[in-house]
């Protein structure tokens, strides 16, 4: 177990070594940044395998769902560029983007309350802080290739 959990632990590292390197290159593609957030979620909240196994395919769903509630809620930012927009379009592009927002908590709230089915609630915090933790690495990483 302390063994498999070191492997694990050097395989991230060189996975983050080889981000930057990689991006470099090209665009990393929504499977290997998938791949990697798996791997990075699993080492830093302790995932079982059995609890990664029921976990992930529900956390990508919700992944997915949200990434469409926000892509809509840019296509109606980028109505406000248009010349000529008026006050009340613009009060309804507002209230449109404040609703996808509710959307996607009620949305977090629900997949939530999936995960505690199989997951403890602090395995699920662990998780979100992890989560939290892979974005923000990712940011630094990013800023660096800059």
């Amino acid at each position: 177990m302390y063994m498999k959990r070191i492997i694990c632990f050097l395989t991230l590292i060189i996975c983050f070594c080889m981000t930057p390197i990689q991006a470099q290159k090209k665009m990393m593609s929504q499977e290997e940044f998938r791949k990697q957030q798996q791997m990075f979620l699993t080492e830093r909240a302790g995932l079982t395998p059995e609890e990664a196994k029921n976990f992930f395919p529900l956390y990508f769903e919700l992944q997915d769902k949200k990434g469409a509630y926000n892509k809509e809620a840019w296509q109606k930012m980028r109505q406000g560029k248009a010349e000529g927009t008026t006050e009340a379009e613009y009060a309804k592009i507002i209230e449109d983007v404040l609703q996808t927002r509710i959307t996607i908590d009620q949305l977090e709230l629900e997949y939530v309350r999936k995960y505690k089915q199989f997951l403890s609630a602090k395995k699920i915090y662990q998780i979100q802080k992890a989560e939290m933790k892979f974005h923000r690495e990712l940011l630094k990483s990013a800023q660096k290739r800059k």
